[in-house]
């Protein structure tokens, strides 16, 4: 028997190339295929849904979408050997919310390969305030383990700080008894970082422009969001055999830098991607989450808002006015 439920659907004029987006109602028979369908219990927003429902950058590429990259929820039907009714399941990336339905609905259809297991020790909400920005800094601070750095080979700059990946990776880090210097164009958040764990805070400024090809060698390691001339201003002050994990581009997509720092310090630039990352390098990094990642300071990044705000939410997460994570309960 279908279900009808409520979903925030984007459509798009094919004529004018506009797109408009609202609540209305669905049924789980318009759901796209999959072999496991799941009623979303909690859901949350990052930039590329910000992105999605305003319409600023071309995200969506598929059209009706319901967008919300990220789900937990409960599996109500499945085709798969290896989720059964009733298994708690999370997921992130895979392109959902751009071509695929998403977690703004009581209900999706994902491809059980998409799907993990959510990990016991943490709840869906849990699961949903870390969200793909925790998940993400998982993945970050796992490439800088990878690399052999160890809290004695000096401190750790995180930058894009205030962000969800940057505020992440700087609890991760302080948790697992790393030094972490904070960058941030934002003085005022200094006490909210330093709460985290941070030790030093980095004025944004004194990375954003045009530095030496070879700086004083400061950090042992890096998590990196912003790319663009920060991140070549990072690998710049790299002490030798560090290593910088970038995985966004705030600032820009082009990297002005040299080989200097590769080739006299032997530093690496290990990329990070959450969107298609394989199953087993996702689990590892839930599993890094669920370890270290201390509770309170979770709750401490996280605020509670209500679903059906998406729309007017979504334009103040692109301006910089939202701090730390938002959890949405669907109900």
């Amino acid at each position: 028997m279908a279900e009808t439920f409520e979903a925030f659907v984007i459509t798009r004029d094919e004529e004018t190339k506009q797109q408009s987006g609202g609540w209305t109602t669905v049924s789980t028979d318009d759901l796209p295929e999959g072999d496991v369908t799941i009623r979303v219990r909690h859901t949350t927003m990052n930039y590329k849904d910000a992105l999605a429902i305003t319409g600023k950058s071309p995200v969506v590429r598929r059209f009706p979408m319901v967008p919300g990259i990220d789900i937990a929820g409960e599996v109500t039907a499945s085709d798969s050997p290896d989720f059964a009714v009733g298994d708690e399941v999370i997921m992130n990336g895979w392109g959902v919310g751009e071509v695929h339905w998403g977690g703004y609905a009581q209900y999706a259809r994902m491809k059980s390969d998409w799907l993990l297991k959510k990990p016991a020790g943490l709840s869906g909400a849990d699961c949903m305030a870390i969200g793909t920005a925790g998940y993400t800094a998982a993945l970050c601070v796992q490439r800088l383990l990878d690399a052999g750095l160890t809290p004695e080979a000096g401190p750790v700059l995180v930058t894009g700080a205030n962000g969800g990946v940057g505020s992440f990776s700087v609890a991760l880090l302080a948790a697992m008894g790393f030094t972490v210097a904070a960058s941030t164009g934002r003085p005022e958040e200094a006490d909210y970082l330093k709460s985290l764990g941070a030790t030093e805070i980095v004025d944004r400024n004194t990375l954003s422009d045009k530095g030496r090809p070879l700086d004083k060698e400061l950090y042992a390691g890096a998590v990196d969001s912003v790319g663009s001339t920060t991140l070549a201003n990072v690998l710049s002050k790299m002490k030798y055999d560090g290593t910088v994990a970038a995985c966004g581009l705030a600032q820009g997509f082009d990297l002005p830098a040299t080989v200097m720092p590769f080739i006299l310090r032997g530093v690496t630039l290990a990329g990070v991607d959450s969107v298609m990352a394989p199953k087993a390098r996702r689990e590892a990094a839930w599993a890094l989450l669920d370890q270290h990642l201390d509770r309170a300071k979770l709750a401490e990044i996280t605020q509670e808002a209500d679903l059906k705000d998406v729309a007017d939410i979504a334009p103040k997460l692109i301006d910089g006015k939202i701090r730390g994570r938002l959890l949405f309960k669907v109900d």
